[in-house]
């Protein structure tokens, strides 16, 4: 699962990144090294608190202790398992 399909309220956690086709007009390895720098690592603990009006972009997720604010196709490249809430 990525976490672009997690809805509102729904959490679970970073199992990697696959960031092949998700940058848009970023290079994939800068797309990488950003999700690493914000914290998008193995094992952290993500829960989605809010969507966008318009097509749900961009989301706001809870990553372990801060918010983050990203596109929806730059989480699309996010791999996750899902926890139950």
């Amino acid at each position: 699962m990525r976490l672009s399909g997690l809805a509102k309220g729904e959490q679970g956690v970073v199992q990697g990144l696959d960031v092949t086709g998700h940058g848009g007009a970023i290079e994939e390895a800068e797309l990488e090294r950003r999700l690493l720098e914000m914290g998008f690592v193995e094992g952290a603990h993500v829960k989605v608190l809010h969507e966008g009006l318009f097509g749900r972009d961009p989301i706001a997720v809870k990553l372990d202790d801060m918010r983050v604010a990203l596109r929806r196709r730059e989480a699309d490249a996010i791999l996750m398992d899902a926890v139950p809430a």
